[in-house]
């Protein structure tokens, strides 16, 4: 790797050089994209050298100043630059513990701040994927911190309406999927407790039969399946209440008298047929007992919609 020396015993990829001679963190712009100090090109540079950057320091506030990328319209930026490096240092263990608290703090803001193009809300969710994976791994929230997170969670995926998926030359904006991605962590998270999985759980429901009724095209509804399997996995939940959770699916589908004759009832038909049938094929081949035992309450499912 070509490195650059910028004071005595420290280190830095050349790309960085400029940025690492820059100003402290609190007085750089926040949603500079490139960030101060870097180009597409250093960036460029920076992920053929898989995102290494030996200097600890340097490594923690470019993770921070990276977000600004999430938002960009260049899925160059955005996709393969901000999330991949910011991803790859979170699961390389490079990432202080302020760092991490910092990341979460700043990705729930942009959950709530407008988000005209569709791109900052997504990869804020599937960034939060990462950092609840942290947790997960080595756990380093509170428990108030870690419900905290479910609640934010759940209330992004409720609050998705906005429905794009690819487009060849924007990207991804893929919001209830990235969501869904982000409960798949905290499912699989053996902190949480019950009532934090029943809210899961009503989310998914919520989106895996919109009441918008938008038919989806881009692989939502085996997304929403996977945070299913893992609340299964569990085994907090009884049998009855996965019957009754499945049951209540249909009901969302509208009315039965508008059955074949309504567009939105079909799309919602169309949403629930993709999404049961994704649940039932991944609790087919699992060999886990918990995940398979979710093939009987779909099939009553399937069996009950129009």
């Amino acid at each position: 790797m070509s490195t650059g020396r910028v004071d005595q015993g420290r280190w830095l990829p050349r790309a960085l050089l400029g940025f690492a001679l820059l100003s402290p963190l609190s007085a750089w712009a926040e949603d500079a994209c490139p960030p101060e100090g870097t180009d597409a090109g250093s960036l460029q540079l920076l992920k053929q050298q898989d995102f290494v950057v030996d200097d600890a320091a340097t490594r923690n506030t470019l993770a921070i100043r990276l977000l600004g990328c999430l938002s960009s319209p260049d899925p160059t930026l955005r996709d393969g630059i901000a999330y991949e490096a910011i991803t790859a240092w979170l699961r390389g263990n490079g990432l202080e513990a302020d760092t991490r608290v910092r990341l979460r703090d700043d990705l729930y803001t942009m959950l709530q701040a407008p988000d005209a193009e569709g791109f900052a809300r997504p990869f804020a969710a599937l960034v939060l994927s990462e950092v609840a994976r942290t947790d997960r791994i080595a756990p380093w929230m509170t428990p108030a911190e870690r419900v905290a997170m479910v609640d934010h969670a759940v209330a992004y995926l409720r609050s998705v309406q906005d429905y794009r998926g690819f487009d060849n030359a924007q990207g991804w904006r893929h919001g209830v999927a990235h969501g869904s991605d982000w409960l798949m962590q905290l499912a699989l998270n053996p902190a949480l407790e019950r009532p934090q999985l029943e809210s899961m759980l009503t989310a998914i429901a919520a989106q895996a039969v919109p009441e918008s009724a938008h038919a989806y095209v881009f692989g939502e509804p085996g997304r929403l399946a996977r945070p299913v399997l893992y609340i299964a996995k569990r085994g907090v939940l009884a049998d009855s209440d996965w019957s009754a959770w499945f049951l209540g699916l249909p009901e969302r589908i509208g009315e039965r008298e508008k059955a074949y004759s309504d567009t939105a009832w079909l799309a919602r038909r169309h949403d629930l047929l993709a999404f049961l049938t994704s649940v039932y094929l991944e609790a087919d081949q699992s060999a886990d007992a918990q995940i398979k035992a979710l093939k009987a309450p779909a099939v009553l499912a399937l069996k009950i919609i129009p």
